[in-house]
């Protein structure tokens, strides 16, 4: 991947609002890939995809549930710059990052995929169900297979029951690693 040239996108209008791009974290080939919305805030300071609250409950999940540490598996976001106000990525924003995601998904080729929230479920793997339908899917399309959870925020905001279906869904991806 040329990362360079993501660090200098202009190719939509959050270029233009971000600090920094974030591009993803992990090893090269590893055999998981985390894919989820959009930074944050927090992500949007440090240039680190998943480093708030959100993404400090799911590496704690990655880890109890599948038995990853966070260096064990590659993590990014479907779109690189962050939303103003933290608002779901618009679809000219999500097409315009579409090329870098597709870029580390060939990169990457990881075994196993695993959708964070319904954007990243609809980038990925083209899910358009809701996620309370479509959480602990197991999905393919175009060389990948995975499988589809909620975000960690949903989590945080719906407490200990969302946590327990994503540590179902995250039984899934262990049983396809092991």
């Amino acid at each position: 991947m040329d990362v360079a040239a993501l660090l200098a996108c202009t190719r939509c209008a959050l270029s233009t609002t971000r600090q920094r791009v974030v591009v993803g974290t992990g090893p090269s080939r590893a055999r998981l890939m985390v894919v989820g919305e959009a930074p944050g805030r927090t992500e949007d300071e440090g240039g680190a995809p998943f480093t708030g609250r959100s993404g400090q409950l799911l590496t704690r999940l990655i880890a109890e549930a599948v038995g990853l540490e966070r260096d064990q598996y590659f993590i990014t976001n479907v779109v690189k710059c962050r939303p103003p106000q933290n608002r779901p990525p618009r679809r000219d924003e999500l097409s315009a990052c579409r090329p870098w995601l597709d870029e580390q998904l060939r990169d990457q080729r990881p075994s196993v995929v695993l959708a964070v929230g319904a954007t990243a479920a609809r980038a990925v793997f083209g899910v358009t169900a809701p996620m309370r339908e479509a959480h602990g899917e197991v999905v393919g399309g175009e060389g990948l297979r995975g499988v589809v959870t909620y975000h960690p925020a949903a989590a945080l905001r719906q407490g200990r029951i969302v946590e327990d279906m994503m540590r179902t869904d995250l039984a899934l991806v262990k049983a396809w690693l092991s």
